[in-house]
């Protein structure tokens, strides 16, 4: 793997964790996002990390700013890529944005630049030409908390070079991810194909008034033993992901319920600030969620 130099392309939750596990394991890392508050979010977001290294993986103070001074920030693209052997695309989960994004950087980025989308639900095939070069494009999908829940889906489209997919999958070990790879194109992978319809039959059990989230939650974990619950994960991802997957969702097939609760993710979360545990407060109030709570799973 002789990639040196990785463009992170969004710094959102994901974005923002990509480009600093890359970081950690060694390489130059470039982050852009679109103007310069974004990035001092991502700056902020970035050095938030910082005690989840020191906890969960045991890095040093020593190690952690010697990772932080790899990374540069960039609101031009052209700047951003001028280097980049690789570059990874985590913006919004809107294909219209996804495209006008692809297209400009076709434009802008070294004829050596690989492209990677991390899109959770949307298939590499639907961009590659807008890339500009197909044949050097892929889907690369890491899981929240990449520290720790170490898995990389690598996954092809029809017109990706062998050797490109060969190269990607050495990269994803290089940043310390147990590579998963995908020789077929598959809406959500393999993780987000089990877990998207956990978190839709979650919403649609909330949006019917069923159950309330802790109760949907409660269900979840003491039933399977899984550490969280629906909406404690979905609190994780970030509630403006899911609306936007819901939204995308009701426009493709009409479906009523579907509006539903992407109306229901706007207008009870999202207007009100509350689009997950990044903010405080999601479906849950934190730092402190009453998930965590050692009486939660006792009825």
């Amino acid at each position: 793997m002789n990639y040196k130099n990785i463009t992170i392309a969004g710094s959102g939750v994901l974005g923002s964790q990509i480009a600093f596990q890359t970081a950690f394991k060694g390489l130059n890392v470039s982050v852009y996002d679109i103007n310069d508050e974004a990035l001092e979010r991502a700056k902020d977001r970035i050095i938030n990390l910082k005690p989840y290294y020191k906890e969960d993986i045991g890095a040093t103070e020593e190690d952690l700013n010697t990772a932080y001074a790899r990374i540069s920030f960039h609101s031009d693209l052209s700047v951003a890529v001028a280097e980049a052997d690789l570059v990874i695309e985590a913006i919004p989960e809107v294909v219209q944005i996804k495209t006008d994004f692809y297209t400009e950087l076709g434009k802008v980025a070294p004829e050596k630049t690989i492209f990677a989308t991390n899109s959770s639900t949307l298939l590499p095939s639907q961009f590659a030409e807008a890339t500009g070069r197909p044949k050097k494009f892929l889907a690369l999908h890491f899981a929240n908390e990449i520290w720790k829940n170490n898995t990389a889906e690598i996954m092809k489209h029809p017109g990706t070079d062998n050797e490109v997919f060969d190269e990607v999958i050495e990269f994803a070990k290089a940043i310390g991810m147990v590579p998963l790879p995908l020789h077929k194109e598959q809406p959500g992978y393999i993780l987000n194909s089990l877990l998207v319809p956990l978190l839709d039959a979650a919403q649609m059990l909330l949006l019917k008034g069923v159950a309330d989230t802790e109760t949907i939650d409660k269900t979840w974990m003491v039933a399977t033993g899984a550490p969280l619950g629906p909406f404690a994960i979905l609190d994780v991802v970030g509630i403006n992901t899911a609306y936007n997957i819901s939204l995308a969702k009701a426009k493709a097939t009409g479906d009523p319920e579907v509006e539903k609760l992407a109306n229901l993710l706007k207008t009870e979360y999202i207007d009100k600030g509350k689009i997950g545990r990044e903010a405080g407060e999601g479906f849950y109030k934190y730092p402190n969620p009453h998930f965590a709570k050692p009486d939660f799973l006792r009825g």
